[in-house]
């Protein structure tokens, strides 16, 4: 049985001249995130509005919840909820309102669209402000109703587009938290975002698109193992003693660069730390300080848009 619940095939979509995706792939098994990594134009809005049917590709298949994008559009859209960029709830209804009429527009009674609404309302912490209009929610709670409102008919995969920018570190954290939760009951989550931490902590996977392709695609720390290296950096009590901890450490086969007291040299594990204490003594210095430090996905999305421009 086929447990994949987001599948795309070599999906190409330009707006005239411009090629916003060119032969774009992606999978993504029940029950895991898959996090779609790019800079503002690198065709991650554009991949989340073919696969939610917005879009239609103009070339390649895409396939959700088991459903052609395409041909099966009213299938796709049943089983799926959407959050964008921007909080879209109506800011002259109450937070209870809104999902409720959600819910009476997917063809809840009356009774089970308030059930349902409090049911989100109380997920995302809203109970308190439920019959308080939208407009006067701060930013965080926003984007909570507007999370909640995609959840309103029992979504089997969700797509959240950049869901917590502009959000302050509080919000964000409460966001994580729920999308967490929603994947630990078995939904499938698409996540792009420009946010490294976001990705690397939520993400069971991650796809990195440039220029509308794909060019990278892993676990964390798979991607972090093909672009980045560990690194040791040595601090020096006196910079007058840099060029002779250099000249040490490169007898001793590696490639330290210096800065101020400091220098940083890549290494492939942590026994090289003997390594460089072993030249240094041999030399006659001590570190005031080592430090090992692992590469980040910082380091990867760095390292890939340089790549790619």
């Amino acid at each position: 049985m086929n447990d994949l619940m987001i599948e795309a095939r070599d999906v190409g979509k330009a707006f005239g001249a411009h090629k916003a995706l060119e032969g774009v792939s992606v999978s993504v098994p029940k029950g895991t995130v898959l996090g779609l990594l790019g800079h503002n134009g690198a065709g991650k809005t554009t991949l989340v509005n073919v696969l939610t049917t917005m879009l239609p590709p103009d070339a390649g298949t895409a396939r959700v919840a088991g459903f052609d994008v395409v041909r099966q559009a009213h299938q796709v859209r049943s089983r799926i909820g959407l959050t964008g960029q921007f909080a879209s709830v109506d800011e002259g209804l109450s937070g209870l309102d809104n999902l409720v009429l959600i819910a009476r527009l997917l063809g809840a009674s009356t009774k089970e669209a308030k059930s349902r609404a409090g049911e989100l309302l109380e997920l995302f912490d809203l109970t308190e402000a439920a019959k308080r209009p939208s407009r006067t929610y701060s930013g965080g709670m926003r984007r909570r109703l507007d999370l909640a409102a995609g959840l309103v008919g029992h979504p089997e995969v969700v797509f959240l587009d950049e869901p917590t920018t502009g959000l302050d570190p509080a919000s964000r954290l409460g966001l994580w938290e729920i999308v967490e939760r929603l994947v630990d009951d078995g939904t499938t989550v698409l996540l792009t975002t420009q946010y490294l931490d976001e990705a690397d902590r939520l993400a069971d996977r991650i796809t990195v698109l440039a220029q509308g392709k794909v060019v990278a695609a892993g676990t964390s720390a798979e991607l972090k193992a093909q672009v980045g290296r560990r690194t040791v950096t040595v601090t020096l009590a006196d910079v007058s003693d840099v060029p002779k901890a250099q000249d040490a450490l490169e007898r001793a086969g590696m490639q330290p660069v210096p800065a101020l007291n400091t220098l940083t040299a890549p290494v492939t594990s942590s026994r090289e730390l003997a390594v460089v204490v072993r030249a240094l003594d041999e030399v006659g210095l001590e570190a005031t300080e080592l430090a090992l430090a692992e590469p980040t996905l910082d380091d990867v999305y760095l390292t890939l848009a340089a790549h790619a421009a």
